[in-house]
């Protein structure tokens, strides 16, 4: 049996964060690097690491990020390995370096805490109100763990002149830099989103990315209000 378990052994540490599989993110915990990670994410950890939910700096940064249970994220300290999943989601696992992603909270799974965070408003969605105008920006040096249901596709907006168009829950991230605006339609209900009557998609142009996970269901969807 030990052989048969011996290719699911976690690999030697290559990085501050890498994959194990799809559906998990192992976490090289250090002493004085310390990691927010979403509340109950944690499904195993070697070595020493203590959690403290909801910390204050969260509670400074993210008031306006509110759910039944309070801010979604703890902070993670210590020294050891830390293995992060959600609910057997697909994890990706981003070094930054020197970047920021503009990030829907459901899709954000784990961050570096010395990088620069803040919720902030999607600007130029303001008359779309009920869409989820609120958005967690991460940037610096530093590493972030993303979640996709399915394995996610990056759009590159530089590469043309036309503008690229996302159901807006099957959205995970994109750079901050880019243009953002909301369109409806009612000649594309039929093909974009699984609603009736009109369908609503946002809009982006310039330089940039855009990541879209293959799956437009909103049930478990966290939006985060003003």
């Amino acid at each position: 049996m030990n052989q048969q378990l011996a290719g699911f052994a976690p690999t030697p540490v290559a990085a501050r964060m890498e994959n194990h599989g799809h559906s998990m993110v192992k976490v090289a915990m250090q002493s004085g690097y310390d990691l927010y990670a979403r509340t109950g994410s944690m499904v195993a950890y070697e070595g020493f690491v203590q959690y403290e939910p909801n910390p204050p700096a969260v509670r400074q940064i993210a008031g306006q990020w509110i759910t039944g249970e309070g801010t979604p994220l703890m902070k993670c300290t210590g020294d050891g390995l830390l293995y992060l999943a959600d609910y057997g989601a697909d994890v990706v696992a981003i070094d930054l370096g020197g970047d920021s992603l503009s990030v829907n909270g459901t899709n954000l799974l784990a961050f570096d805490a010395q990088l620069d965070w803040g919720v902030e408003r999607v600007k130029g969605l303001a008359k779309f109100a009920g869409q989820g105008l609120w958005n967690v920006r991460v940037g610096g040096q530093g590493w972030v763990a993303l979640t996709s249901r399915g394995t996610p596709i990056v759009v590159d907006c530089g590469r043309g002149d036309d503008e690229t168009y996302v159901d807006p829950d099957a959205l995970i991230a994109w750079s901050p830099q880019l243009k953002v605006k909301g369109k409806r339609s009612f000649k594309a209900s039929s093909m974009i989103g699984r609603g009736s009557g009109e369908a609503y998609q946002m809009a982006f142009s310039g330089e940039g990315i855009v990541v879209v996970q293959p799956s437009e269901d909103s049930t478990d969807r966290l939006r985060v209000r003003g």
